[in-house]
């Protein structure tokens, strides 16, 4: 295994802290477990699967959008939405375990 250096870095804590927020509601966290598992999809089949007003549905997914933690791609009259693998692998990046785990 091999033991991870940290360098000393600038970090984007407003960026990290947008994604955090995002993530501290339980159906965000489940509206991303959704997208992750289906792939693409359209809002209108969301408000089904997470058996959510489409109102309150937008409300979440604006917030995801906000965070870069999904993208948007608009079809017609429907909007699609599905995990923005960018900025889940930024979040999910040696880079957060150097800010948030010391190096021994």
């Amino acid at each position: 295994m091999q033991i991870q250096v940290c360098e000393p870095k600038e970090y984007d804590f407003d960026v990290l802290e947008t994604q955090f927020k995002a993530l501290a509601d339980k159906k965000r966290i489940q509206l991303l477990h959704l997208l992750s598992t289906k792939g693409q999809t359209c809002v209108c089949d969301l408000v089904k699967d997470m058996n959510m007003p489409q109102s309150k549905l937008s409300y979440h997914l604006k917030i995801l959008m906000n965070a870069d933690l999904l993208t948007k791609e608009t079809k017609g009259t429907w909007s699609y939405y599905a995990v923005n693998k960018h900025g889940m692998d930024q979040l999910l990046s040696e880079q957060l375990c150097c800010v948030l785990k010391p190096s021994s």
